[in-house]
């Protein structure tokens, strides 16, 4: 069972939002003040939480709760959307004993919705009882629309010689393609650390992980990834010489929660793991990458397990990323299959049918171009996801 950080406790309850007979509303309560920060979705569209969240961490040093609902988003409700989540952190906030710009809200679910209040009022202090009842797992399922699993992670370490403990939570499986997606993360840790170190571990951990995949191709209203940091390790502060390990540690923590969100895509069975090397810089191997992952026609041949390369070296093409043609290589599951403009001389469906069946497909790409690098997670396409999102409101 994994190990919660020292001074958080966890409740699961069940509101009734959208689903019936499953929790749908998590709380995460940190017994003394704790260090925030936050990472929010780009998209001009944002929920009231979004915005609620981005205020309180603007006006709070600390913050000791969050909360979070599934089944309702909350988001394109307006004024009033915006005063209903308030509401729902005022009552919160009484029943905590807390402020309410101590409490980070978070919702996902059906967007243009007005939150049913009286759901809210009703399964707040059953909520707010159960603190310290439930587990991990118990949260993270709360915390789920249509996703398949809890998703979950630990890591620990040894700091002045104190075990430090980091867990992370997060849901998604569709709407996802973050430039911060509909995703939702959060990472508490024992740890303490000074603000601004903070936010900027977690900034870059969520730029090379959450940041970097997709399943298909939406940034959604509502994606946040938030952390707390409140120090109940005794451990001390972190210090300059031990930044970049916790940093590392972080981003370890946050991709192992990203895979998982690429793996329980909304229909998926497989993961391309896409890397960009050769590139001009960074931002041309991440166009190159995402015009690839997110591709209907690459997603439907990976899952069909076809080989079928010129539809890779196509969305290459039209990616906007500069190189000449004729000098890209493309491996597919750890086989060269492209190279000098014209394909590996192979028969490619006796060679990949074995490759293909794994989960877990590697997609390795060389443009010549340069030094820059970028690696994308993506889900491949089914029938399943067209169900699930066909009848996603009903």
């Amino acid at each position: 069972m994994q190990d919660i950080p020292l001074g958080f406790e966890l409740s699961a309850a069940e509101a009734g939002f959208k689903y019936k007979n499953r929790p749908d509303l998590a709380l995460i309560h940190s017994h003394v003040p704790a260090r925030a920060a936050g990472v929010f979705t780009t998209n001009l569209f944002q929920a009231a939480p979004v915005l609620t969240a981005r205020k309180n961490l603007n006006r709070a040093e600390h913050c000791r709760a969050i909360l979070i609902n599934a089944g309702q988003a909350n988001a394109c409700t307006g004024k009033q959307g915006l005063m209903d989540c308030t509401r729902s952190l005022e009552m919160a906030a009484e029943l905590l004993g807390t402020r309410l710009e101590e409490i980070l809200p978070a919702s996902t679910g059906v967007i243009g919705v007005r939150m049913p209040m009286h759901l809210w009022q009703e399964s707040l202090p059953a909520l707010v009882r159960g603190l310290g009842e439930s587990s991990g797992q118990d949260a993270a399922r709360a915390i789920m629309t249509t996703d398949t699993f809890p998703k979950t992670a630990a890591r620990e370490l040894d700091l002045h010689g104190r075990r430090v403990r980091f867990w992370g939570m997060a849901k998604g499986a569709g709407m996802i393609s973050p430039s911060m997606a509909t995703m939702l993360a959060f990472i508490l840790t024992d740890m303490e650390v000074a603000r601004r170190d903070w936010s900027e571990m977690l900034v870059a951990a969520v730029r090379d992980t959450f940041n970097a995949i997709t399943v298909d191709g939406d940034t959604s209203t509502n994606d946040c990834v938030l952390a707390l940091a409140n120090g109940a390790s005794g451990s001390g502060p972190v210090g300059p010489k031990e930044v970049r390990n916790v940093a590392m540690l972080i981003k370890d923590l946050c991709r192992d929660l990203a895979y998982q969100i690429v793996r329980d895509a909304e229909g998926g069975t497989k993961v391309m793991h896409i890397l960009v090397n050769g590139a001009v810089n960074r931002e041309e191997a991440e166009l190159a990458a995402r015009a690839v992952g997110n591709s209907c026609l690459v997603k439907t041949a990976i899952y069909g397990k076809d080989p079928n390369w010129g539809r890779i070296v196509a969305s290459l093409g039209r990616s906007g990323a500069r190189f000449d043609p004729d000098r890209i290589r493309v491996s597919l599951a750890g086989k060269e299959i492209f190279a000098a403009g014209q394909p590996v001389d192979m028969d490619v469906d006796l060679v990949f049918a074995p490759l293909l069946d794994s989960r877990d497909i590697q997609v390795d790409i060389d443009l010549g171009a340069g030094e820059g690098s970028y690696v994308l997670l993506a889900s491949d396409l089914t029938e399943e996801y067209i169900r699930i999102n066909a009848d996603y409101r009903s």
